[in-house]
């Protein structure tokens, strides 16, 4: 296991985030905490960077104006951006950081503007699953 992956989980236990799962060979986590939005977040430690992910809702089968709405919703969040996956099945919240110099700060801002975004966005983006 990598210092940074070590430094990474260490980060998120004095946030008090629990960690729900762990792949120390992929240096990967998944948290949780949905209460406040987080469901099946992956941290994964990817080289020189940290990725997290969330899968937010599946792709509508209308999308309807869904990607000019994600669009102007980008321009507001804070960190991160919504996306969707490479199998064009998910629209997810994904996030990058760059490792080297990672601190607690900027781990708790990328989770926070997660929370901001589904609070925020969140109703929105599960009104289109019933269209």
């Amino acid at each position: 296991m990598s210092e940074k992956f070590n430094r990474v989980k260490e980060y998120l236990m004095e946030m008090g985030m629990p960690i729900v799962s762990e792949d120390a060979a992929e240096e990967l986590v998944i948290v949780e905490d949905e209460e406040k939005g987080i469901k099946n977040l992956i941290i994964d430690c990817e080289d020189s960077i940290l990725v997290l992910e969330q899968v937010v809702i599946p792709v509508p089968s209308d999308p309807g104006d869904i990607y000019v709405k994600l669009l102007k919703m980008n321009r507001n969040l804070v960190h991160g951006a919504f996306a969707m996956d490479e199998d064009q099945e998910y629209i997810i919240f994904r996030d990058t950081l760059c490792l080297e110099n990672l601190d607690r700060n900027e781990l708790e801002g990328s989770i926070q503007a997660l929370e901001l975004a589904m609070a925020e966005y969140g109703i929105e983006l599960l009104s289109y699953l019933k269209k």
